[in-house]
């Protein structure tokens, strides 16, 4: 594990952790800083829309099913463990560059999307697939590097989309209510076989009801801490931002933060809690059925937002105005606990309860999501009929996750999610220019 640690620390720090920044600035820049100056459009578009009912025609997502199947991914447990263990390591200066990246994030992310919708195609069952794999080979032009991202993608989803979400959610009900591993990963397999038997269909379908719930429960909640604590939040800001360009002297040179760490836990958590350039949902994304690729875009840019502006900044602020955490002190909480004492701190054992099922619900709904992504990789390689085959094994490792501890899969993760990003990464620069077009010509037809 050592070796590949290694493969992976040189392969993101910096140098792809710039490349994630480098490619939302090309998408910011070219666009014309469409997340900013566009904003009344993307917003009409995809929050505006809720309100609207379109009618859908033909096989495919709606383009609302299609967000909230990329959401029950990208909503996992990093929106609530990943933050705290980002400022642990970090510092509250990882809070300002998670917002750097999530802000360049959205351009990447509409361009992800836009692409998956531009070369998608219909499978063998009639289905629209779309993803980096299809734009890799038909818009790149490089089946080469669309197979490198698939045989990346399949370890990826068996690990970080299933063996550490499984483990967090055992974890979490053996020390919220002192359930069995075992047990825990036995009903937690049956669920996620029950609901992967309908294919995406089904998926999607849970993932619609699943995700405005815990999306509202928890910011809502997170809301409530923010409310009773209102005098607090000037200073944590003001804490974020001093310790983002010093931390040293903001924390008075106590805390062994440097410029560089915050700058490397912000942006990687920035990248994981709303996977803008790995790629992984535009595959998602690219089973929508929309009028104009550049639609689905706008999603792209509303997911991003929600996941990382809202959620993960809900978190951080959580930690900050609570007391919870103290650097100073030697063995302090991190992580999960970190963030559950911190809404404790001030709900109560309400607040603890309300973080653990938070857990459970985003863990469960990011192993519907990659497991769609895991077989749309293994499709793409080898068509349907390997299809049981690996959802069998996804299913074993879902209950292999709830009886084992899962630190040593996060080397391979990194890795895995390195070697996808970087064709991805690849690809969405050199097709910029069709995805600004796409781009220009929507906002024509919009009136914007």
């Amino acid at each position: 594990m050592d070796f590949l640690s290694q493969i992976s620390d040189a392969l993101w720090n910096p140098w792809l952790l710039g490349l994630f920044l480098v490619t939302g600035l090309v998408y910011s820049v070219g666009s014309g800083w469409f997340q900013i100056f566009e904003f009344r459009t993307w917003w009409r578009a995809t929050a505006g829309a809720l309100l609207r009912t379109r009618k859908r025609t033909g096989s495919g997502l709606s383009p609302l099913q299609a967000l909230a199947t990329a959401l029950a991914s990208t909503m996992g447990t990093g929106s609530i463990a990943g933050v705290a263990t980002a400022i642990t390591l970090g510092g509250p200066g990882a809070v300002f560059w998670m917002w750097i990246s999530a802000f360049l994030g959205m351009m990447t992310s509409c361009g992800e999307k836009l692409l998956a919708v531009k070369y998608q195609r219909s499978g063998p069952d009639g289905r629209l697939r779309g993803g980096p794999m299809y734009y890799l080979r038909e818009g790149l032009g490089s089946p080469l590097l669309a197979a490198c991202f698939c045989l990346a993608g399949i370890p990826a989803t068996l690990a970080g989309g299933n063996l550490v979400q499984s483990s967090s959610i055992a974890s979490s009900l053996e020390a919220a209510f002192g359930c069995p591993r075992l047990a825990a990963g036995i009903a937690v397999t049956l669920l996620a076989g029950l609901v992967m038997s309908g294919g995406l269909g089904r998926i999607a379908a849970v993932s619609s009801a699943l995700v405005p719930v815990m999306a509202a429960v928890y910011l809502g909640s997170g809301a409530l801490v923010l409310l009773c604590r209102w005098q607090s939040i000037p200073e944590a800001l003001k804490l974020i931002f001093s310790c983002a360009l010093s931390p040293a002297a903001a924390a008075g040179g106590g805390a062994g933060w440097t410029v560089s760490a915050s700058l490397r836990y912000g942006v990687a958590r920035g990248v994981f809690t709303n996977e803008a350039g790995l790629g992984t949902s535009a595959m998602a994304h690219g089973a929508a059925r929309t009028d104009c690729p550049a639609r689905q875009g706008m999603w792209g840019i509303f997911e991003v937002f929600l996941s990382t502006l809202l959620v993960c900044t809900a978190t951080a602020l959580v930690i900050l105005v609570s007391g919870a955490w103290n650097p100073s002190s030697p063995g302090s909480l991190t992580g999960a606990p970190l963030t559950a004492a911190a809404f404790g701190s001030v709900l109560g054992t309400a607040g603890q309860g309300i973080v653990a099922l938070s857990l459970l619900l985003f863990a469960f709904s990011s192993i519907l999501g990659w497991s769609y992504y895991g077989q749309q990789c293994l499709e793409f390689l080898s068509g349907v009929r390997l299809t049981p085959v690996y959802r069998i094994l996804f299913l074993l490792c879902t209950l292999a996750g709830a009886v084992w501890e899962s630190g040593a899969v996060w080397q391979m993760v990194d890795l895995c999610n390195a070697l996808m990003a970087l064709p991805n990464l690849s690809a969405l620069l050199f097709l910029a220019p069709q995805a600004f077009g796409d781009l220009r010509r929507f906002c024509a037809a919009s009136g914007s």
